[in-house]
């Protein structure tokens, strides 16, 4: 339940701090940051979420200390740097997220599915850094309702125009290795 609470919040957030930036000072919605770090925090014992749990935590004091609203634009640019850091880590240190979830449906993965889940993870890591890049770009140089757009609805868009791309992809490469 608390997970499906996280990803929710993390989801809604920046409709959230966009609806909130027009009726409520930047320094009280950075109590909405702080909560989702907190509630990040204590549902995780995974040391990559806690830092980013402080990362949050951070962005969310340095809002309430200025009353500013760029350091709570930052937190897409905060998820994406963390989901970068956990899918390269991976990659370095196998197997590859892509894999373990992979070995969930076919726990006997022949090489070449390693092979493959090996390059999607890349993929994703190339989009962590071109999401986070442009989610930096509209938090510091975009309007409000720029930033929201991009990181509240196109990004998602885009994220889910990926997934369903590589699951063609996945279909096709299983189907030429027999694996229908």
């Amino acid at each position: 339940m608390r997970a499906l609470l996280i990803t929710l919040l993390t989801l809604a957030y920046p409709a959230l701090v966009y609806a909130g930036l027009g009726r409520f000072e930047p320094r009280w919605l950075a109590l909405l940051l702080a909560a989702l770090a907190f509630l990040r925090a204590y549902a995780t014992r995974e040391r990559v979420w806690l830092v980013a749990a402080v990362g949050a935590l951070l962005l969310a004091a340095a809002s309430m200390l200025g009353n500013a609203a760029w350091p709570l634009k930052l937190y897409p640019v905060l998820v994406n740097g963390v989901l970068l850091a956990v899918f390269s880590a991976s990659l370095v240190y196998p197997p590859s997220v892509i894999e373990r979830l992979a070995r969930l449906h076919e726990p006997t993965l022949p090489p070449e599915g390693v092979a493959y889940t090996r390059r999607v993870t890349q993929v994703w890591c190339g989009f962590f850094v071109l999401n986070g890049s442009v989610a930096l770009v509209t938090a510091l140089w975009a309007s409000d309702a720029t930033w929201a757009l991009y990181n509240g609805l196109i990004s998602y868009c885009l994220m889910g125009c990926l997934f369903a791309g590589e699951w063609l992809v996945r279909r096709k490469v299983k189907g030429g290795h027999g694996h229908g």
